[in-house]
């Protein structure tokens, strides 16, 4: 008998037939109980963690600038927003979205992180441009020896309120708090020193104590101690809505995030498949540099020599080609890694994730991209997921067990009982 399954893929969503005996399981991030979304925020924002409460931390402030996630976030900037828009309206405020090294928001992202404010608040948004120097201040080393060129209005400014969201990441450990600051509004350079870190195995998803990105990023906060910081960080349930909201001090209430993030995307399997579907669901199929997130969750699950397929639309592309144009030049994943060993640059990282898996799995994919760029990146190309899903079973065997990760680009999946190791 087949499962009808429902695979999201851009807005939308497509079905597949699957022989029952081949599903191991279909995971989502866990189901929580969801509270008054409102009341929640609410109620992080007036109980502040080791912090003045938030109207008196605007008491004062000549100026605040607002940190925010682009659009490759589903962090609720617009909720929150809502909740504080009365404390905030008359105040002196501006907004920087914290890009990173990503593109600057499109018109249709930025009314999906600002609402109903976007109009209102228009002239007072700036968007990061982490290669645009001359907008950059150096404000010292970090212990791991990356020189901190952050954008001058976050030193301009005489207060920050970071607003995140705390989900996995799978080369910082987890998103949200320190990530608004590097690499949210760090230059291209500094970046480029702190993801080089993402290469050390300490590196890696769930992991804070040892991992040097981690390590890094509270080292540029360091070298701001003095500046007074109200951090509003958010937790997602598996629909998108606000399961729960910390406020306060920037770390104190990263952490405070983190336990509430484990409970939604740390999810347990009985064991690792022979084939694994990893799907990166809107808006993290943005390209196929942010959807390679999705190769990496996905692999947690995987048996050595397994296949594992990546959905994601891709709606703009390939995104930042550093990485793809290594791993295009390169004729083995093996290559790859050897040029990267030679010397580092920004992107690296994600060709060094995507080639380690190719030494030991096979990476397939159904995305909008050209077949050929598709096979550069040593990634099988299919026209549709029932086709891929189809080929996988018939490879791995009529027994072969397939594992369905539905938001791969933020869910960890963890091996009950491990039966591999590698």
């Amino acid at each position: 008998m087949a499962m009808e399954i429902k695979i999201p893929y851009g807005k939308g969503e497509v079905g597949v037939q699957v022989p029952e005996r081949n599903v191991l399981g279909i995971l989502y991030p866990n189901e929580v109980e969801v509270s008054d979304e409102r009341e929640t925020l609410v109620k992080a924002i007036e109980n502040p963690i080791n912090s003045k409460r938030f109207e008196e931390f605007l008491s004062d402030a000549k100026d605040v600038l607002f940190i925010v996630n682009d659009g490759t976030r589903p962090t609720p900037t617009a909720k929150v927003l809502e909740i504080i828009y009365d404390k905030i309206k008359d105040k002196a405020i501006r907004f920087i979205v914290a890009t990173g090294i990503h593109r600057a928001p499109t018109d249709e992202e930025f009314r999906f992180i600002f609402g109903r404010y976007y109009g209102e608040f228009q002239e007072r948004i700036f968007v990061h441009d982490s290669k645009k120097t001359e907008d950059m201040v150096y404000i010292g080393t970090s212990k791991n020896g990356t020189e901190m060129w952050v954008n001058r209005l976050g030193l301009q400014a005489d207060k920050l309120v970071p607003i995140g969201s705390v989900e996995p990441h799978y080369f910082a450990g987890y998103t949200g708090g320190r990530k608004s600051f590097l690499p949210g509004i760090a230059s291209y350079k500094t970046v480029e020193q702190n993801h080089k870190y993402a290469l050390d195995p300490r590196a890696r998803a769930l992991a804070l104590e040892g991992n040097p990105v981690h390590e890094d990023m509270i080292d540029a906060l360091e070298t701001i101690k003095d500046k007074e910081i109200f951090s509003i960080q958010t937790v997602l349930d598996r629909e998108r809505r606000l399961y729960a909201a910390t406020a306060g001090h920037i770390h104190d209430s990263f952490y405070a995030a983190i336990a509430k993030a484990r409970e939604v995307f740390c999810v347990e399997t009985e064991e690792r498949a022979d084939v694994v579907v990893s799907v990166a669901p809107y808006p993290m199929d943005v390209d196929l540099y942010q959807s390679q997130k999705a190769l990496d969750n996905g692999k947690l699950a995987l048996k050595e020599g397994g296949i594992l397929i990546m959905v994601s639309q891709c709606r703009t592309g390939i995104g930042d080609r550093v990485f793809f144009d290594l791993l295009s030049r390169s004729h083995t994943p093996e290559e790859a890694l050897a040029e990267i060993e030679k010397g580092y640059k920004l992107g690296y990282h994600k060709a060094a994730k995507m080639a380690e898996i190719a030494t030991w799995a096979q990476m397939w994919g159904v995305t909008d991209l050209d077949a050929q760029e598709m096979e550069a990146v040593f990634i099988k190309p299919f026209h549709s997921v029932q086709e891929a899903i189809d080929r996988a079973i018939e490879e791995k065997g009529p027994e072969a067990k397939v594992l369905f990760l539905m938001d791969g680009s933020i869910t960890v999946p963890l091996i009950r009982r491990p039966n591999q190791n590698f």
